[in-house]
């Protein structure tokens, strides 16, 4: 079916940078963008709020028809609500980023969300950043950009920011987090992370945030 929106779409693994990227590139473009990761960490959050067993599906089925999440602009930065919550600041911090990948591996947990990424991209110009957008949420998207870092300057930017949070870490601990969370995410059964044929791979291990936007920009110019 035809569409008059353009929709990016920008996969890749955690902690390089996709999300700053995405907003960036939104505030350029005026596009909207959607933090799909977001989603299922406040997900996540629900879940470890409400004790959910995610072995048993009908309790999963039954917590996923009680979430709703939704992304309020703000001057600084969007915000996240989980059933109108704001909880942009606790789906960040560890014990999220520990059980995030597992519980977005649930075949339910996929479906639910990539419904509701699908109804966003309708008919506004979006850009959403996570795992699958250009191969299962939006494989007709009109740009697709798969990001990768090398693990140690991945590790490196996740600690610092932790560190300015505030939070006790030490960086082995992530590095273990984020090579757990490799793992889970390209080898899931449901919508695992990989690259689309048609995406364009942006390795930034040696790249400022600048160089990064500028390159996405020269990508979407080429295809407007």
């Amino acid at each position: 079916m035809a569409r008059d929106n353009f929709i990016i779409a920008i996969d890749g693994f955690s902690s390089c940078g996709k999300s700053t990227v995405a907003k960036a590139l939104a505030k350029a473009l005026g596009f909207v963008f959607v933090d799909s990761g977001a989603m299922y960490r406040a997900v996540t959050l629900y879940f470890l709020r409400h004790h959910i067993d995610i072995h048993n599906i009908e309790d999963v089925r039954v917590a996923l028809s009680d979430i709703h999440i939704d992304f309020i602009p703000h001057p600084k930065k969007i915000k996240v609500l989980l059933n109108e919550e704001d909880v942009t600041d606790e789906i960040r911090l560890m014990k999220v980023s520990d059980r995030v990948s597992e519980i977005s591996a649930i075949k339910e947990v996929r479906e639910a969300m990539v419904a509701q990424q699908q109804q966003l991209g309708h008919k506004r110009n979006i850009i959403m950043d996570g795992r699958d957008i250009g191969t299962t949420v939006f494989p007709d998207a009109d740009l697709k950009i798969f990001m990768t870092a090398s693990p140690a300057v991945r590790a490196q930017r996740r600690y610092d920011e932790l560190q300015l949070k505030g939070e006790q870490i030490t960086l082995e601990e992530v590095m273990a987090n984020i090579a757990h969370r490799d793992h889970i995410d390209s080898t899931r059964k449901e919508s695992p992370l990989r690259q689309a044929e048609d995406a364009i791979v942006l390795d930034n291990s040696n790249m400022t945030q600048e160089e990064q936007l500028q390159f996405v920009i020269e990508e979407y110019q080429k295809r407007k």
